[in-house]
């Protein structure tokens, strides 16, 4: 058995991506995906026209019932409101915001520019106080979200590489950071493997990190790999390499989202030797 073409992280014109749901579907089913889902940004600073998005997901499903299954779905903020989401079938559960008292939203991965101003006005310069904020928000995530799976788990490093603003092996880094995905965890909530910080320049690691990807075996967590993608061309873009990471930790299958008879989402375990 092949393993299956899919992605349930992807971004179109409808948020912060390049290109429109119909040109991304097209360029799936073109390269052999059987399942896409779409996630829109709902968040305090990126959030789209949701009636017309799930419009316009709702008519792909449509166009290609019977070739390839179309999920509609959001990524949504841990700090945004799940009321203003309502309607998809299925959420990521993402943070990308800290609940500070700014006149515009920061978040922790839009610029490195941003990432200073948010530690240096908010944390005094201590990017530990910062992610043990981020942690302890991203703590919240499923139970503000409800969500499917867990997106980009160690978001908040997206800059590290750049800045070098935190050892991500020390205590201080390491200790709100697991304690989190311990909790996350007890919730049988799924983590993706995210493949954003691969496919955007951090050649040899994804989220979770492979540090945090092997706690996250040893705790029993769940995965699924997925792209992040905000262009069409890389969806399924670090896809082997996730694969490869996740054997070196120890995991054994990865999980695919389906809908059912009943048009509730549920989980189909693949495993990881069958890419």
């Amino acid at each position: 058995m092949q393993y299956p073409k899919a992605n349930f992280h992807t971004h179109t014109t409808f948020c912060d991506g390049s290109d429109t749901p119909q040109a991304v579907a097209d360029y799936a089913y073109a390269k052999g995906f059987t399942a896409l889902g779409f996630s829109g940004h709902m968040d305090p600073d990126i959030h789209m026209d949701l009636p017309a998005y799930l419009k316009e997901i709702h008519r792909l499903q449509q166009e290609y019932t019977g070739r390839m299954e179309i999920l509609c779905g959001v990524e949504l903020d841990t700090l945004y409101d799940p009321q203003l989401a309502a309607g998809a079938q299925y959420m990521i559960g993402s943070t990308h915001f800290l609940d500070v008292d700014s006149p515009i939203p920061l978040s922790v991965d839009n610029t490195p520019e941003m990432m200073k101003l948010l530690a240096e006005e908010y944390f005094g310069g201590d990017y530990y106080r910062l992610a043990k904020a981020y942690y302890e928000t991203e703590a919240k995530v499923a139970e503000r979200t409800n969500c499917t799976f867990i997106g980009h788990f160690d978001l908040v490093v997206r800059f590290n590489d750049q800045l070098h603003f935190l050892d991500e092996n020390d205590p201080r880094y390491l200790t709100p950071a697991l304690e989190t995905m311990e909790y996350l965890v007890s919730k049988g909530i799924p983590f993706e493997i995210n493949c954003g910080a691969y496919n955007r320049g951090r050649k040899k690691e994804l989220y979770p990190n492979t540090v945090l990807l092997k706690k996250l075996k040893e705790l029993g967590g769940e995965i699924l790999i997925s792209s992040d993608s905000h262009q069409k061309e890389p969806l399924d873009g670090g896809f082997d390499f996730a694969v490869q990471k996740a054997l070196e930790c120890g995991f054994t299958h990865t999980n695919l989202l389906t809908i059912d008879r009943c048009g509730q989402t549920e989980w189909r375990q693949i495993a990881l030797d069958q890419t």
